[in-house]
């Protein structure tokens, strides 16, 4: 998990909490953050899948784009992204992409329609950390004239995932359990301020709890008072996320990679595909309509041995078609499991490939994402 970065490492709010806790710590996007704590990535997984695992993300981007009105804020969102901006109702929000003049995905993202009184042109923005920077000075230098960016480094975030994580949040604050899968509360626990939204990147139900940096300690232990809540490090973080088949910026979705190779359709709405207005509206259209090149496939191997970032993905006959982007060992399905690019004629379910791993051809197949099944909460 470890990433290069220059200069010293940040600390997040909770950094002192993590080292207590006895966390084994490593560089991630120019963060110090906790890989696993003592018990073990294997351990955390599958407290997640079946209590409720709690995630320091403080080292996300956090920021506003605030406009005057939703209309003009959301007009000036969907210049740089393909999702609809203008269709989401206060308190929704929507995953999408910053997209390159040519189609690349510059970072993915969550955008939530404020719903707060007196901030109705704001919008809440989420970036990936290692991103942030860089994201920060593309949209600022492309929004229109009365339109501003406020990044906001005074707010922590932290995310509680799996099946009781509702639970636990309803002792906190009664009624949030019926808040659906993106949409979220504004509210109060023991006096601090929380935006709730449901939603999370482990395939589990949850929240992300966005709090104000000087009541993130004291938010995460009143968390982890609970005895179904454990803290969860970035180890479980990325073999839950790769069950539930979903992107990791900078490797499963980059500068090269469309949405719609990366099996990311689902999050270009209708009108977005239609009209377009957004960067790399013609080869989105393009690939809408006649299939991108290749395609983002799950891959299960036959044996024990996982596939790493990087393993040449062949057909039957040998010949490369592709390239594994994440891959290990799924605690939820007990087996190796990846999920690469593909030359489109190979994307079928079901399709056998060989894997390159230590210089032999391993037989694996094609599979339907996600691995884990999703259990988000759609509402009653």
């Amino acid at each position: 998990m470890g990433e290069t970065h220059d200069g010293p490492l940040l600390k997040t709010p909770l950094h002192a909490l993590h080292v207590e806790l006895g966390a084994k710590m490593v560089p991630f996007a120019g963060y110090d953050m906790p890989v696993q704590y003592p018990t073990g990535v294997l351990t955390e997984h599958n407290w997640t899948r079946e209590h409720a695992g709690l995630f320091d993300v403080s080292h996300m981007g956090q920021a506003f784009v605030v406009g005057p009105d939703w209309e003009t804020t959301a007009k000036a969102l969907e210049a740089l992204v393909p999702a609809d901006i203008l269709g989401l109702k206060p308190g929704q929000q929507r995953y999408s992409q910053l997209l390159a003049e040519d189609g690349g995905i510059l970072d993915d993202l969550m955008i939530t329609r404020s719903s707060y009184k007196g901030y109705e042109g704001w919008a809440y923005i989420v970036v990936n950390a290692g991103c942030k920077e860089a994201d920060y000075v593309h949209i600022g230098a492309r929004l229109p004239s009365g339109i501003e960016l406020k990044p906001d480094s005074d707010l922590a975030l932290m995310a509680i995932q799996g099946p009781e994580a509702a639970a636990v949040m309803e002792t906190l604050v009664p009624g949030i359990a019926a808040t659906p899968f993106m949409t979220f509360v504004e509210t109060t626990v023991d006096g601090m301020f929380v935006h709730a939204s449901r939603s999370g990147y482990t395939g589990e139900d949850g929240f992300e709890l966005s709090v104000q940096v000087k009541d993130a300690p004291k938010l995460w232990q009143r968390l982890t008072a609970d005895a179904r809540v454990k803290p969860i490090g970035l180890g479980a973080r990325d073999s839950l996320r790769l069950e539930a088949g979903l992107c990791l910026y900078g490797h499963d979705i980059d500068t090269t990679t469309s949405p719609i190779e990366a099996g990311l359709n689902w999050s270009i709405q209708k009108r977005r595909r239609t009209e377009g207005g957004f960067p790399g509206a013609a080869r989105v259209q393009k690939e809408l309509a006649e299939g991108a090149p290749r395609a983002r496939v799950g891959i299960l191997p036959d044996g024990r041995a996982p596939a790493r970032e990087g393993t040449v993905i062949k057909a039957a006959d040998g010949a490369a078609i592709g390239t594994v982007t994440s891959g290990g060992f799924g605690p939820t399905i007990n087996g190796p499991l990846a999920m690469g690019y593909v030359n489109r004629r190979f994307a079928e379910p079901g399709t056998p490939v060989l894997l390159e791993v230590r210089g032999k051809d391993l037989p694996a197949k094609v599979v339907t994402m996600p691995f884990a099944p999703h259990r988000y909460f759609r509402g009653k």
